[in-house]
């Protein structure tokens, strides 16, 4: 008799494919085929490279832009020293740009025509593909996952992991399957079902799970439909999103600059990636049914993804079913987007508008939005309404089309390729109390600039309130025939790339002349009396004994747990003046004043070492590590939580922060009782219990997955731990060499170092 074959999700395909070695545990050893680096999360990657004397594994098969910081304003004549004027800014691109040069790495800077979104520009360039793993320092790598890719967002620890073995330790993780079916009605897009979807799930529904999306709804999306999607799945807590690839997946990549044009690779390549969806009978941890014709247009109206609702509702009402901390959120909500219950969501006026970012910048969302701008003009109470393509090319094809003449004729700036509003790490971003339609992916507070409040919705929903200057039902407005958009309208938009000269093959090649960075809040003093701590990736711990500071919050974001703005430096230390930052200081006027109400400003929990959450899914949002190390630098060692968010709780363990999750609810209550006292209590890593720290009463237990657990005990180098599988990691390069040969195919960089800062003239990928 035959062995039974076991049937698999689309998930568990791809991670079986790429396990390298697996130990007893059943932690798993992965090759990563593609990596995707930027300015913001990479530069202490490389300074610790440099440090251990370590090298880049494969350069050839990872891709490096600038996008985060840099400005959106116009490049023509660009003068590489005045228009990037933040220095920290201009140093963590300048930074980038020389890591590249010194691995050899590909790199698009600001002259490049390929630089844009880190998201936008793998897909468009045939970087990413089917089947593979894909992993950057960006948390919406899971837009990768539209390819049928297994594609996440990691910490720096874990770039430099990848750096310099290529490899990832990981774990499987749980799986749910979001089906839907039926036709999208007019006007409702996939930024609509994923906003659905996390209505329907909450903003930590899919925590510890890849979400795969099936149905007869996603098998009708485009790829960049599909890619949005993906796109927002981490907003609802998964580490990934997942679709499986079909026709529609072919058509997409098909003659794209980095995929094979030999036509025997391409079919073998067509035929191995068709393997890769879910078996008819494959198990999922959880299925969420949804009809595509419940879906209507969805906005959100608070601070969280999963605080949303039909553009039709009304602001919701506070309900009495509502946990304490749910109902709490709430509140701070309504406080923070200054809205009251009962108001009709078309009733809420805005003040400016942001098409763009990773989740809705590509040619599809554009041409979207100018068939609603087409002929009408924005409302006379805009303030600034911005359209920013994803890409060069995605800038390129829209001009070619029109659409760039749409956008201005409608009152909109027309900017260059870059992350913009999103995140406001540039100069674009809202001032206090300026609310944005915005068709980015977070509504955190203080996401798109300090107190500005962020609406959530599809480039369609955008337009339209552009034109009204108020939340709108772009199913009111005049569609099809009568708001023509004068383009052609291809499938498939192939990047047309020019013949890349020296400058543009490195990028900008800013100076380092006079880029010292600036304070990074001038004016304000730390309420920590202790001096900022070195972080370590090799700290041990086995236990510890503190006091407890207690944070009664659910859902804290890493954009809360420290700012935006904070993120510019390119060493490790120093981010506990950022910790925490708005609710400490919650005026958000630029000045000292401090909030006496909050705990890390209550003189009696000074020096606290263990901070202590009570609500659900803290570290939620960005794959930043810069929130660990703003932990660490401000003293905590540990923190005690019910649950986390994925990203963040991998990332503290990478350092030497010690994340618990708390799931009893009792012990959880007697912990808060502890904190209140300011009593000390001991977090045992060893034997996993926490006591009373007086008289070591036992107050209850904790579980930590094993691998985790013993890299803290024991303080070991991951990276050097996963050196001493060198010669597995080489076999498995030999057999997916000739297996899958498109995977391995990118040409190395050669002859990038020469005299003034700038790649080769000549080209090694012949585009």
């Amino acid at each position: 008799m035959g062995q039974q074959k076991i049937s698999k999700t689309l998930y568990e395909k791809i991670f079986d494919s790429h396990i390298v070695s697996m130990n007893a545990n059943g932690n798993a050893l992965l090759y990563i085929d593609r990596h995707l680096i930027h300015e913001v999360t990479s530069p202490q990657a490389f300074e610790s490279l440099r440090i251990n004397r370590r090298h880049v594994r494969r350069a050839d098969l990872t891709l490096a832009t600038s996008d985060h910081n840099v400005p959106t304003t116009s490049r023509k004549d660009l003068d590489e020293n005045s228009y990037m004027r933040d220095g920290q800014s201009r140093l963590q691109c300048r930074t980038l740009e020389q890591n590249a040069k010194k691995h050899g790495i590909r790199y698009f800077g600001l002259n490049s025509a390929n630089q844009g979104i880190v998201h936008v520009i793998g897909p468009e360039l045939g970087f990413t593909l089917p089947g593979m793993t894909i992993v950057c320092g960006d948390s919406h790598t899971s837009t990768h996952g539209a390819f049928g890719a297994l594609a996440f967002g990691i910490g720096t620890s874990e770039v430099e992991h990848v750096l310099a073995t290529q490899t990832l330790i990981s774990t499987r993780l749980k799986n749910m399957k979001v089906q839907v079916e039926g036709q999208l009605s007019s006007c409702v897009t996939s930024k609509d079902i994923i906003l659905y979807t996390i209505k329907t799930i909450s903003a930590a529904g899919g925590t510890g799970m890849v979400i795969e999306f099936s149905g007869s709804t996603i098998r009708s999306l485009s790829m960049e439909s599909r890619m949005s999607l993906c796109n927002m799945s981490v907003e609802a807590g998964a580490k990934a999103g997942l679709i499986s690839p079909d026709q529609t997946t072919l058509e997409y990549l098909k003659g794209r600059p980095l995929v094979s044009k030999d036509p025997v690779e391409w079919e073998r390549a067509a035929y191995y990636w068709s393997t890769f969806k879910s078996d008819p009978d494959a198990r999922f941890d959880e299925v969420v049914q949804i009809d595509a014709t419940d879906i209507t247009p969805h906005v959100t109206w608070g601070t969280s993804p999963d605080q949303v609702v039909s553009i039709t509702d009304v602001v919701p009402h506070i309900s009495q079913n509502m946990d304490t901390r749910a109902r709490e959120a709430h509140i701070r909500a309504l406080e923070y987007m200054n809205l009251q219950p009962g108001t009709a969501m078309h009733d809420i006026k805005i003040d400016k508008v942001f098409i763009g970012s990773c989740t809705n910048a590509r040619l599809e969302d554009l041409r979207a939005a100018a068939r609603i701008l087409q002929g009408a003009y924005v409302a006379p109470g805009i303030k600034l309404a911005l359209a920013v393509p994803g890409s060069g090319l995605v800038k390129a094809a829209a001009e070619r089309e029109g659409l760039d003449l749409i956008f201005k004729r409608a009152g909109f700036e027309w900017r260059e390729a870059g992350c913009s509003l999103c995140v406001g790490l540039n100069e674009d971003m809202l001032l206090p109390t300026e609310r944005c339609a915005s068709t980015s992916n977070r509504n955190f507070e203080d996401r798109q600039g300090a107190g500005g409040r962020t609406h959530l919705m599809s480039p369609v929903m955008a337009a339209a309130a552009a034109i009204q200057g108020s939340l709108t039902d772009a199913r009111l407005l005049p569609q099809g025939p009568s708001r023509p958009v004068l383009l052609h309208t291809a499938e498939i938009i192939l990047p047309i790339v020019p013949e890349i000269s020296d400058t543009e093959a490195s990028g900008v090649g800013m100076s380092l002349e006079n880029n010292a960075p600036k304070p990074l809040a001038e004016g304000f003093s730390r309420i920590s009396t202790r001096e900022s701590q070195p972080i370590s990736s090799s700290q041990k711990f086995h236990d510890w004994k503190g006091m407890m500071v207690p944070l009664n919050r659910s859902n804290v974001d890493t954009d809360c747990i420290i700012p935006k703005q904070f993120l510019k430096a390119v060493g490790r230390d120093g981010f506990d003046k950022g910790l925490f930052y708005y609710l400490r200081h919650p005026s958000r006027s630029g000045g000292p004043e401090e909030d006496p109400s909050f705990a890390l400003n209550k003189p009696q929990y000074t020096g606290a070492s263990i901070l202590l959450v009570t609500g659900e899914n803290f570290g939620c949002g960005s794959s930043r590590e810069h929130a660990v190390w703003a932990l660490q630098s401000w003293g905590f060692r540990c923190v005690l939580a019910p649950s986390f968010g994925d990203i963040f709780y991998n990332n503290s363990f990478q350092t030497g922060l010690l994340p618990v999750r708390i799931t009893s609810s009792s012990l959880l209550r007697e912990l808060v009782v502890e904190a209140e006292a300011c009593r000390e209590i001991v977090v045992d890593l060893l034997t996993q219990k926490i006591y009373r720290g007086e008289n070591k009463t036992l107050l209850g237990t904790f579980l930590v997955e094993e691998h985790y657990r013993k890299a803290l005990l024991s303080g070991f180098d991951s990276i050097s731990n996963t050196l001493q599988f060198k010669e597995a990691i080489e076999m498995f390069e030999g057999r997916v060499k000739g297996e899958t040969p498109w995977l391995q195919s990118l040409p190395l960089l050669k002859d990038t170092m020469v005299k003034g800062g700038s790649f080769g003239k000549k080209d090694p990928l012949d585009w």
